[in-house]
């Protein structure tokens, strides 16, 4: 062995025992959590709260980032991008892992190569909602009518979940229905109880005052069980079996990211929620707590990402 080789090995060794020693430490300092849409949402609304509660489960605060645009792409390619030390991470959801790497036609990342998963946190229901105006009170009721006269439905944006969740429904009822597409929920929600457009998919947390106020009406809720915040409303699938969608929150990093940091941010989340107010919070915005092992978060989005890939077919939704 030359000099040279031998001078090569001690400092690629130098470099791993560094790497090694600053996983152990980890963290040293503020950790950022990229929320990849506007304050406000529900994601940022989770976001703040985990943030919060990991903050003191890693003896470090976590800072809360909102970088929105491009239905979360550009939040998500900021940290895919960041430097694998676990200093930067992604709050992802469905539109950043399983929607986003479908629908556009420029890929900003890979959902799978580009990240390490954390955790998946929490699922949220969505929600089939309409005027009470409309006369429909079952989900039957409103397949039925839409085989009769034509039918709208409003959503917060093209290529969003909800806007997915529609089409789903059309899909798997066998009907057609009118996509309405809204710059975000707020004004979704405002035509619908306007009734300019007579129905609506949202988040369940988004339309719950309102369902709660009787000024929208909700035939079913997205997910396989029913919401405890309302549990007398069913569920989609109890009309159409097998149809199944959500809204789900999960923490990424950079893939790269030494497993020994991806499992200290992977035990500060799952204790972060088991802390008895975030319980009682997610609780309030009807989500299911999932806390999961960075392996079954893999698993997971490769099988949204399945799930969706037919629907975005058929529908034939591709945005620049």
């Amino acid at each position: 062995m030359t000099p040279i080789t031998r001078l090569m090995q001690g400092a690629a060794l130098a470099v791993l025992m560094t790497g090694a020693a600053a996983a152990q430490d980890f963290p040293e300092r503020a950790v950022t959590l990229v929320i990849p849409f506007a304050a406000g949402g529900s994601t940022d609304v989770v976001g703040r709260i985990v943030a919060e509660k990991m903050s003191a489960q890693l003896g470090q605060q976590v800072i809360v980032q909102n970088v929105g645009g491009a239905g979360g792409s550009l939040g998500a390619g900021q940290v895919a991008r960041a430097e694998p030390d676990g200093y930067t991470i992604l709050m992802g959801t469905v539109a950043t892992h399983a929607l986003n790497p479908l629908i556009l036609t420029q890929k900003p990342y890979d959902p799978v190569a580009d990240f390490a998963p954390v955790s998946l946190l929490v699922v949220v229901p969505n929600v089939l909602a309409v005027n009470p105006e409309l006369g429909v009170d079952t989900v039957q009721e409103l397949i039925d009518l839409a085989k009769s006269e034509p039918l709208a439905y409003a959503s917060s944006g093209n290529g969003t979940p909800l806007h997915l969740s529609g089409e789903l429904f059309k899909s798997m009822a066998g009907i057609d229905l009118t996509h309405i597409p809204y710059q975000g929920s707020g004004p979704a929600l405002t035509d619908v109880l306007g009734n300019q457009v007579p129905i609506i998919f949202d988040n369940l947390p988004s339309a719950s005052s309102h369902i709660a106020a009787g000024s929208l009406k909700a035939l079913g809720v997205t997910t396989t069980e029913r919401a405890a915040s309302f549990p007398d409303v069913p569920t989609i699938a109890e009309t159409l079996p097998g149809y199944e969608t959500y809204t789900w929150n999960a923490l990424f990093a950079p893939a790269g990211t030494p497993a020994e940091v991806v499992a200290a941010l992977n035990e500060a989340a799952v204790a972060a929620m088991a802390d008895a107010e975030v319980v009682s919070r997610m609780e309030g915005f009807s989500a299911t707590i999932v806390a999961s092992s960075p392996e079954e978060l893999g698993a997971h989005v490769a099988a949204e990402m399945a799930k969706w890939e037919p629907v975005v077919t058929e529908a034939d939704v591709r945005l620049d």
